[in-house]
């Protein structure tokens, strides 16, 4: 069924690198619940549907396209997602995190729609590949940024500065954050699988030494994903009112943003583990369609449950690296992933009770934050640095996300930039017509209707 064989692989070595893409991405399990809890949403509920959404996706992988790909929500997306929530809340229309399910619901639809007639090829050239780096690049320093903050290894600058580091005489919070820090640095350094997780537990111990948090039976009965779901049905009628309002323009570019990170995760994820796992063939990837659909699939029903986009997670070269040829790592993976569920306490140990000055620290997952956001800077080096046209945009895309605490931010004069620079230098072909038609509309955006 799975090819083992001719893919000159065992059994044993399937459900190693199942084990393995595991604990390399099982840090997610943590993450989400406190990052999606920033929306307002329920902490449980969150770390349910995170459990059970990714492993049908992983269900769905291996079974549809037999591929060794786990998948999980996408650090990135999380993160946007609380963006989205936060901005359309602000219009008043409804709850802001239960029209961004409901948006995250659509953008699956519309990308399984898209996944079934063969669009694969249009949408990798629909964007510059300045465009994507500049994005992935932006949105891991943001990502970095947000860690440093949990940590408290930055904060507000008097005088007008952007941040400043805290003094460490008397801030035991970074000086946690830097312990896990430098654990997970030295891991990683020795290759270590599973370091972020790793360090996540470690930093998690040394809170427990130090009494910042407390023990308790880290089994437990699953949370309900009833307030998720009902809140994702209940998204629609907000959503629907926004789209016939003059804030359509708005849900649109939100909608594209999100559709364009599921998108290019996904691709760029599929064709750098298959490929390492040997599964290309002329360069070109088998059942892609069916790969793309799983995703996609996924995506809607992680949202209808409970949580952000869903996608093919990168961490699944690990299990590659350990064996790992086809679905049936997958299905490992899920395995493991759905029986996590039971293990929710664990997110409240981890947690703990970090405060200072009526602010919420988060020393046990800010190294992972921080180091997550320096592994999503390597797509800089993909950047023509001997065109000003295709790497200052880029520059500007990833300077802007951090500086402005804002993802569609600079998204939008990444967008802008690209555009004008291949105007002015008369190369007005080498821009794709989609980045016209959102160049136009991030202007009217943010100077004609700000």
């Amino acid at each position: 069924m799975f090819e083992i064989r001719q893919r000159q692989s065992t059994v044993a070595r399937e459900v190693l690198g199942g084990l393995t893409t595991f604990m390399a991405m099982s840090y997610i399990l943590f993450v989400q619940p406190i990052v999606l809890g920033g929306a307002g949403m329920d902490h449980g509920a969150v770390f349910t549907a995170t459990c059970v959404a990714s492993a049908i996706a992983c269900l769905m992988m291996g079974l549809l396209a037999n591929y060794p790909i786990a998948l999980a929500p996408g650090m990135g997306e999380n993160f946007f997602f609380v963006h989205v929530a936060a901005v359309m809340g602000a219009w008043g229309l409804g709850v802001g995190w239960e029209m961004a399910l409901s948006l995250t619901i659509l953008t699956g639809l519309v990308f399984l729609a898209l996944a079934t007639v063969g669009f694969r090829s249009a949408v990798l050239n629909a964007i510059p590949d300045a465009l994507k780096s500049g994005i992935a690049a932006g949105i891991g320093l943001l990502i970095a940024v947000i860690g440093f903050r949990y940590g408290n290894l930055v904060q507000p600058a008097p005088g007008g500065g952007l941040v400043q580091m805290p003094s460490l005489q008397s801030n035991p919070i970074a000086y946690l954050t830097l312990a896990g820090l430098a654990i997970t640095l030295a891991l990683m350094a020795f290759r270590v699988r599973g370091a972020i997780l790793i360090g996540i537990l470690a930093s998690t111990i040394i809170a427990l030494v130090w009494g910042k948090t407390a023990w308790r039976m880290p089994i437990a009965w699953p949370s309900s994903v009833g307030p998720t779901v009902t809140g994702a049905l209940r998204g629609f009628a907000g959503l629907s009112e926004a789209l016939a309002s003059p804030r359509v323009v708005d849900v649109l570019t939100l909608g594209f943003v999100l559709l364009f990170m599921d998108v290019f995760d996904t691709v760029g994820t599929l064709v750098g583990v298959a490929d390492r796992a040997g599964l290309m063939h002329a360069g070109k990837l088998p059942k892609a369609e069916r790969a793309l659909a799983a995703d996609a699939a996924a995506t809607s029903i992680g949202a209808l449950l409970g949580t952000s986009t869903v996608t093919s997670y990168i961490e699944s070269l690990t299990g590659v690296a350990a064996g790992a040829r086809t679905g049936l790592a997958a299905l490992v993976t899920g395995a493991c992933l759905l029986g996590s569920v039971l293990f929710y306490p664990m997110v409240g140990i981890v947690m703990g009770e970090f405060e200072l000055g009526g602010v919420l620290f988060f020393p046990t997952i800010a190294p992972a934050l921080i180091v997550v956001g320096a592994i999503m800077l390597r797509t800089i080096r993909e950047l023509d640095w001997d065109d000003p046209s295709e790497y200052l945009p880029g520059f500007l895309t990833m300077l802007t996300m951090p500086l402005a605490y804002n993802i569609s931010a600079g998204i939008a004069i990444g967008f802008v930039s690209y555009a004008f620079a291949k105007i002015v230098t008369g190369r007005v072909r080498q821009c794709p017509l989609i980045v016209y038609v959102f160049a136009v509309l991030f202007v009217v955006r943010y100077v004609v209707a700000p």
